[in-house]
This record gives structure tokens, sequence and C-alpha cells, in this order.
């Protein structure tokens, strides 16, 4: 479900909740989760246990030139329930934009995953204009969680 300032998508994965997690809370493994082919490798992150926490990633995009880094700030953590967090490019203030992850168990062997892309605190306008957002499209979440669920039945 797309918004104006957010683009929300959701399904069922036949894995539990904390399996799920384990695999969202590992910057190693985003690389292979990422629908939308801009994430390329971890720089030697671990694994994410708590908000404020910092994981850089390696990316690559015609948006930014080739290749970059970012740097994700954590902003949202309940384990094997919640995974959010902000990015930015590498050494600089989160602009605004988040990725959330919502996991809700339906038994032992299945979880309910939200992704949402969330861009309603970027409050630079030139930003704005200069990303066009959405920058990932609905496909490429749709992508995510269909990398995820062969990630945790691998």
């Amino acid at each position: 479900m797309s918004t104006d300032t957010s683009i929300s998508v959701q399904r069922t994965i036949d894995a539990s909740s904390q399996a799920v997690f384990d695999v969202l809370s590992n910057p190693e493994r985003h690389p292979e989760l990422d629908g939308s082919g801009f994430v390329l490798s971890d720089e030697k992150t671990d694994r994410i246990t708590g908000t404020g926490q910092v994981f850089r990633m390696n990316m690559s995009g015609p948006h930014m030139g080739g290749d970059y880094q970012t740097d994700n700030t954590v902003t949202g953590y309940d384990k094997n329930h919640l995974l959010a967090w902000q990015t930015a490019p590498a050494d600089t203030e989160p602009p605004g934009w988040e990725w959330v992850w919502e996991l809700t168990a339906e038994g032992s062997d299945a979880t309910s995953v939200r992704l949402t892309y969330d861009w309603s605190k970027v409050t630079d306008q030139a930003l704005l204009e200069k990303i066009g957002f959405p920058l990932v499209p609905e496909s490429a979440l749709e992508d995510s969680l269909g990398n995820l669920a062969s990630a945790v039945s691998g």
C-alpha cells in the first residue's frame, strides 16, 4: 500500500519470528534481502542488538553516481517483533527516511512480515526534489519480502 510519504508491503513467511528476526538483525545478510539492487555488502558490522546502533553498508546506484556507503541508525528494536533504521550517506545525519520491519508471529512456524519505507520525516525540500521519493518502488519492497522468505528457508 502506498501513501504520499510511505510504502508498505506485507506477506506471511513460513518461518518463526525468531528465525526471521535472526536474518534481519544480521547486516551481513542484507545484500541477499535487498530488492532494490542498491545494497552490495555490509561494512563489517556486528549484529543489531538495540536502538542507537549504527551499521554501515556498501551501496551502488545511479542516484548517487555509482558506489557509496550509508550509515544506518537503528530507530526501533523489539527482538523478534520490530527492527527499524534511518539511512544516511556515510558520516552524515539521517535526513529522515526510514525502513521499518514489523513481525507478527502466526503460530510457531509462520510470521506475518510488514516492510515499510517511510520518508514522511524528510523536511529538506531540495532533497525531496533531488531524490524524487520514492527512490525504491513498491515492487522492490515486494522482492525484499520474497528474498527474506528464501533466506529463512534456505
